[in-house]
């Protein structure tokens, strides 16, 4: 019994379809990789649509700081700045004391968002890439702690402060705020989908401890995130009322209990509040300028390479 084998030829002319299309699949490739996605009419469209409306609130701040209480009364309202700007921006100044408490919101928003960046990196590396007992429970317990609304704790923690002397001081401020659960989930799941097992495992071969691969190895991928924790963190103890309102007194404010000062009293002078509220937003708008192409960049840089 035989069979018959048609010969196998070779060269160009017994090459496969596959193997001859192969170039020029990779030529349409490396064309589609260079080519740029150019967005439609409608995406413009909602695009400025959103940027106005986020940006209407702040542009009405300014409106009604250069304005008075019977301009800003009307029906319609203005629309246009007005002429008392500069005098409404020093009257909030003066009243409010918002050199002091622009001073004591920046140590106490730079304090919380240092300590919020470094322990939540350390925890999340830990939940994420070293094995120990109890792990998964420990994580339940610091996911659990979300779903507790923080106004159960001002109670104990009030007297907590008080008891160590802290009454009425910054520190009764930054120091139940040092590290948050949202940080440190936040951490965990960046480091378990974006740090490879392989670099953790070969700086153990390489003689490294825990520390030392936190250093070398978890901190400079971990830029990106980070930078948007210290951000977040900083706007948010920035702009925090309720704690301070309570664990400080208006001879030692931070921003937002310095502005009920502007609100005391039988008739209120709404340009002045307004006044205040844009002084105390343009050291936020100011660090977005500075910092935001650089967060911006970070994340960007930071989803590519995962």
């Amino acid at each position: 019994m035989t069979t018959d084998t048609a010969p196998v030829r070779t060269g160009a002319a017994g090459r496969s379809a596959v193997e001859r299309s192969a170039p020029a699949r990779r030529r349409r490739l490396r064309q589609g990789a260079g080519k740029q996605h150019h967005a439609g009419p409608l995406t413009y469209v909602l695009l400025g649509f959103t940027a106005l409306v986020s940006l209407f609130p702040l542009y009405w701040t300014l409106v009604a700081a250069s304005s008075d209480s019977a301009r800003i009364s009307r029906t319609p309202p203005p629309f246009l700045p007005g002429p008392n700007l500069f005098s409404n921006l020093s009257r909030a100044w003066t009243e409010a004391a918002m050199g002091k408490a622009m001073m004591n919101s920046l140590i106490v928003a730079g304090a919380i968002s240092l300590s919020t960046v470094l322990f939540a990196t350390l925890a999340g590396f830990a939940f994420a890439k070293l094995r120990f007992k109890g792990r998964n429970a420990l994580l339940m317990v610091v996911i659990g702690t979300m779903m507790v609304p923080p106004q159960l704790g001002v109670v104990p923690l009030f007297m907590m402060m008080s008891d160590l002397g802290w009454g009425q001081q910054l520190p009764s401020v930054i120091f139940p705020t040092l590290v948050s659960a949202v940080g440190v989930f936040f951490m965990r799941q960046y480091f378990a989908e974006a740090l490879p097992d392989e670099l953790v495992e070969a700086g153990r071969v390489d003689g490294a401890h825990s520390l030392r691969i936190f250093w070398s190895i978890v901190l400079p991928i971990a830029r990106a995130p980070m930078a948007v924790i210290f951000m977040i963190t900083f706007v948010h103890a920035w702009n925090d009322f309720f704690w301070p309102f309570i664990a400080l007194d208006m001879t030692n404010p931070t921003v937002p209990v310095a502005l009920t000062q502007l609100s005391a009293g039988y008739v209120r002078d709404q340009s002045l509040i307004m006044a205040g509220a844009l002084l105390g937003t343009l050291p936020l708008l100011a660090m977005f300028v500075v910092f935001g192409r650089q967060i911006v960049g970070g994340i960007m840089q930071g989803a590519v390479k995962g």
